[in-house]
């Protein structure tokens, strides 16, 4: 399916609200190939998405599924009484699945043509029952390890993570004694690395918000980039106001990793919370997620998790086809550069 794109442009799943039907519609529409984010929907409202952009384009698109991790609950009660401590109110730190059997059970009686897996490595049952009704089947890697897994997991492709990259990261195992969440590759080496460790095509994803960054990505061995920063900022997305504001200040802070909002590691703009509780923050997903929501509900930008790529001072406001079309542009001008100075 991704190497018979009509462009390179793959919309990256947004969980928490940023990814709509709207926007999935979008870019699929403009010739990209959108993903739905069932992170934190139930099946049924997994099941009413895949409807909504049914409903609006006839476009293949995909859906991405966290997979469950293993239960840690150190830290979890002296964080609250951190959080509760700063005159915050934490929610109470509940551990699921994130409804993961019922989506699968989903996805295999009414199949999309792509399911991508985030936070592990699929179950090669899985994987190949999703193979006989249709799907194709791609997982998420940091590191040229986790590549090899996936592939001996059966996947058809492989969506590779650069260090650079908003949001989580897709490490498998969420280790207390690592912060950062396992090694730190760039893209363009985790690219070249993880194509030399598998032979399965690779997206690339991290940090890439222009046209010349997908062009960089593709002569690294990519068969398309992944974009999620560049589209948070369309009108189409359900990004909330104050992250918004935020990604729209070319002046604004640096990104960071943190555990802070989720109990996983993931890359945001530097805020007050952020910075306040990332040390303390235990490797307890998603019992942090639950604490901190009601929190992050109140939208105050000091206190909310404002995912972001590290290159999200170069985002543009625009409808989400026209900033596939600009993109494309930009990508052709860019590739045609590069060959201009190799014939040189």
């Amino acid at each position: 399916m991704l190497t018979a794109l009509d462009s390179p442009i793959v919309l990256a799943p947004m969980a928490g609200g940023p990814t709509t039907p709207e926007l999935v519609t979008a870019v699929s529409d403009a010739g990209g190939f959108g993903f739905l984010a069932g992170g934190y929907l139930d099946a049924t409202a997994l099941g009413a998405a895949i409807g909504a952009v049914r409903e609006r384009t006839a476009r293949p698109f995909g859906v991405n599924l966290f997979l469950p991790g293993e239960r840690r609950d150190a830290g979890v009660a002296d964080y609250r009484d951190r959080l509760a401590a700063a005159g915050m109110e934490p929610g109470d730190p509940v551990w699921d699945d994130d409804g993961y059997p019922d989506k699968l059970a989903l996805l295999l009686a009414d199949p999309v043509p792509v399911v991508s897996f985030t936070f592990g490595c699929p179950d090669p049952d899985a994987v190949s029952r999703l193979q006989a009704v249709g799907t194709e089947v791609l997982a998420t890697v940091t590191s040229p390890q986790e590549a090899r897994r996936a592939a001996a997991a059966g996947v058809d492709g492989l969506v590779v993570q650069g260090i650079e990259a908003g949001a989580h990261r897709g490490v498998f195992d969420n280790d207390p004694a690592d912060p950062a969440g396992g090694q730190q590759y760039g893209l363009l080496a985790l690219l070249r690395l993880v194509a030399a460790a598998a032979d399965l095509p690779l997206v690339a994803t991290g940090g890439i918000v222009d046209g010349a960054g997908i062009a960089a990505a593709l002569a690294a061995g990519a068969v398309a980039a992944q974009l999620g920063t560049a589209f948070l900022v369309c009108p189409e997305a359900g990004t909330k106001p104050a992250h918004r504001a935020a990604l729209a200040d070319p002046g604004g802070p640096p990104t960071a990793i943190t555990r802070a909002f989720t109990g996983r590691p993931a890359r945001g703009i530097r805020n007050a919370f952020l910075d306040a509780h990332s040390a303390a923050a235990p490797a307890a997903y998603p019992q942090v997620h639950h604490m901190t929501r009601p929190i992050r509900a109140h939208g105050d930008p000091a206190t909310t998790n404002l995912w972001a790529g590290q290159a999200y001072p170069l985002v543009r406001e625009l409808p989400a086809a026209e900033l596939v079309a600009r993109l494309l542009e930009e990508t052709r001008a860019a590739a045609s550069r590069v060959a201009a100075g190799v014939a040189r």
